[in-house]
């Protein structure tokens, strides 16, 4: 009887020393995350900027090419002109 009782204070520590390990183990991966989140949000900031650059850039050239488009027309005569 004596045996199994040290047997279960055994197993009980075994277990302790289990949990204690996993919160350990817990707090650093809590850790990891929270860099990681930084990271990510940080990264995020930047696709937003680098957007809004792409987007300012691009409707530049667009309104340049429809400028461009306008004149084209503008040039080309459908009728006949008297000589």
């Amino acid at each position: 009887m004596e045996n199994e009782i040290e047997e279960l204070f055994k197993v009980v520590e075994d277990l302790q020393n289990e949990i204690l390990s996993l919160i350990e183990e817990n707090k650093k991966l809590i850790t990891i995350n929270e860099d990681l989140q930084d990271e990510v949000d940080s990264l995020w900031m930047m696709m937003d900027e680098i957007t809004k650059s792409d987007l300012e850039n691009f409707s530049h050239i667009l309104d340049e090419l429809k400028a461009d488009v306008i004149t084209r027309t503008l040039m080309i005569s459908k009728t006949k002109g008297e000589a």
